[in-house]
């Protein structure tokens, strides 16, 4: 069985991730830092972002496929799981400062759809949807 929005968005995941890492090595390339963080501001914040997308999006992509396998996906969960990884990216600008307001899109868009997917989830099992 395919699972078509899961599998973009697990794709999409990876590729924030890869994108956040290649920050991360620019940051240490650049400042010189090659274990841990070096006391510098710029490679912490990015390492943070990166963390926390790490923090995130595991858990977030499996409940999607648990959705999807349950049927109740739906024209939303494809468009919402974009929103997510929209919302990631804007953490990681607003993580650096580039985005003041990007930190928290970031968070709440996460908050949100996990929200979501735990009471689709929940209804799901009790048969209430």
């Amino acid at each position: 069985m395919i699972l078509p929005t899961t599998l973009c968005f697990a794709a999409a995941a990876v590729l924030v991730n890869f994108w956040l890492g290649m920050r991360c090595g620019q940051a240490r390339h650049s400042e010189k830092i090659s274990i841990g963080d070096g006391g510098n501001e710029k490679l912490i914040r990015r390492m943070r972002a990166q963390a926390n997308f790490g923090e995130q999006a595991p858990l977030t992509v499996i409940l999607v496929g648990l959705v999807e396998i349950a049927g109740k996906g739906g024209q939303w969960l494809a468009p919402a799981a974009a929103v997510f990884i929209i919302g990631r990216i804007c953490h990681a600008f607003g993580m650096e400062g580039n985005f003041g307001a990007g930190r928290g899109i970031g968070m709440l868009t996460s908050m949100l759809l996990q929200l979501v997917l735990i009471v689709v989830g929940v209804l799901t099992v009790l048969g209430k949807i």
